[in-house]
């Protein structure tokens, strides 16, 4: 069940007059089963993994708290962390380190007789072993208290609207959440409702819209020109992010009209300056989690400027390897790593030269903003190619300029409409970044409100690609 699909809109719309007559616990339950419904659409038997989670952490980070002894507490939280990660790694990495040790193995001359497994993965388990995980990892730091109403960390875990695709929520954030009496209110119904449009605008019209000219540059790349290659690379960008933040801002949009409040994920990453900019900016909840649970356990700055550049990159590679179970994300990551640790480098020089040849501040951001979206654009090659071998043949097409220009590109038409829906975009983003007028006429002047929603409504009619097709990160 995906959102963008008439069976989850019959969901929702019985879903939400239960939600807002029901109380208390009542009301709970209905989320808790609604959720599981929700999740058990794609495949039922993936429910025992989500349930198991949940028995196991709430039950170990009981035990975290219940016990003063120190060797025992880190016990219980180790035996967390390697279950949560074994059930991640089983279900996706397994196939994974199989063929990497079997080609290890050719390459020595030895040919074995193996079968990869076609080990099926569950949708969102990335999403909600790491929201599940860090709880528990919480309650060990002290940060938090466990839960002792097993329902209500059911529900924390398996909230339908966040559950496969985020944003990752934690626990010290979203739990007393729970035990707020929810109250229908207007202005929530109504502003969650436009965040949702702007969502089903961001996947519908633009990213789904995009994803046809995209797919057929990255399934044949030696078909078509550098500037049609170029023009692949660049629409990719803003496909997977319009794909991406547009669950995000669907998601966020159904919590609020529930009473909940869900961390923003996205916050125009494509204006960073830098690349530390840009991992505040993207997958906010991914990135902070990280930096949180993994680049800090791992010593952060505290130990020097070569540890430092380490924990970086083998931050942002691990990050990537969370994305998949193939070389490519392993390489975006480490591109990504290796950015940051260029930036912490020559940034500052790059700033004083810039200064000193007395640039004007706007072209001086224009100029760094342009040189942090290139390069992510390049690292988003690797992201989105099937392999290593079409990587390389998309950067190959592109520097080869063969065929560079206008009359190069095919299907014209659809270019010229990415480019009108791209610049809707980034003129929306731009404005409600900058303009705050902006920001209370949609909060607080009712007109405005209707004509904008409307425009909304009318743009993804008109450029809508409607099919119920997947978001990417479901993959994930």
């Amino acid at each position: 069940m995906v959102f963008n699909s008439i069976l989850f809109l019959k969901f929702i719309a019985c879903f939400l007059p239960l939600y807002f007559i029901l109380k208390g616990r009542d009301r709970m339950w209905l989320c808790l089963i609604a959720s599981y419904i929700f999740y058990g659409s794609w495949d039922w038997r993936f429910l025992g993994i989500v349930m198991f989670t949940t028995i196991l952490d709430y039950s170990l980070a009981i035990l975290i708290e219940d016990t003063m002894d120190v060797v025992k507490r880190k016990r219980l939280v180790t035996l967390s962390v390697c279950m949560n990660l074994g059930f991640l790694g089983f279900f996706k990495y397994f196939n994974f380190f199989i063929d990497s040790f079997v080609s290890l193995l050719k390459v020595g001359g030895v040919t074995p007789n193996w079968h990869t497994l076609h080990i099926i993965l569950p949708i969102g388990i990335s999403f909600y072993t790491f929201q599940s995980m860090s709880y528990t990892i919480d309650v060990y730091k002290k940060e938090i208290k466990a839960e002792r109403d097993f329902f209500r960390f059911a529900t924390f875990v398996a909230l339908f609207p966040q559950l496969v695709a985020g944003p990752i929520v934690r626990a010290k954030d979203f739990l007393p959440q729970f035990r707020e009496e929810k109250k229908f209110e207007w202005n929530r119904i109504i502003e969650g409702f436009g965040q949702i449009l702007w969502g089903f605008f961001k996947k519908v019209a633009i990213a789904d819209s995009l994803a046809p000219f995209v797919d057929q540059c990255f399934n044949a790349p030696d078909g078509f020109s550098s500037s049609h290659m170029l023009l692949g690379v660049i629409f990719y960008s803003f496909q997977i992010y319009c794909d991406f933040s547009g669950y995000s801002n669907i998601a966020c949009g159904l919590a609020y009209m529930l009473g909940f409040d869900f961390p923003w994920n996205f916050r125009t990453p494509y204006f960073s300056k830098n690349f530390s900019e840009f991992w505040t900016r993207w997958h906010i909840s991914l990135s902070s989690w990280l930096r949180d649970y993994l680049y800090i356990s791992l010593g952060g700055n505290r130990n020097g400027v070569f540890m430092t550049y380490r924990n970086l990159v083998l931050t942002m590679v691990l990050g990537g390897l969370w994305h998949g179970a193939n070389y490519t994300f392993i390489i975006w990551g480490f591109l990504h790593g290796f950015y940051l640790v260029v930036q912490r480098l020559v940034g500052k020089s790059f700033g004083a030269v810039e200064d000193a040849i007395r640039m004007p501040k706007w072209m001086q951001t224009g100029l760094d903003i342009f040189i942090v979206y290139t390069l992510t654009c390049f690292a988003w090659i690797f992201f989105r190619a099937e392999n290593l071998s079409t990587a390389l043949k998309v950067i190959e097409r592109i520097v080869s300029l063969d065929g560079f220009g206008w009359d190069t590109v095919i299907n014209k038409f659809m270019v010229v409409k990415a480019f009108i829906l791209i610049a809707i975009l980034l003129i929306s983003e731009i404005l409600n970044n900058n303009w705050q007028n902006l920001q209370k006429l949609a909060l607080y002047n009712m007109p405005f409100r209707v004509v904008s929603y409307s425009v909304l409504l009318w743009l993804i009619a008109f450029f809508g690609t409607f099919g119920s097709k997947a978001f990417i990160y479901f993959q994930f």
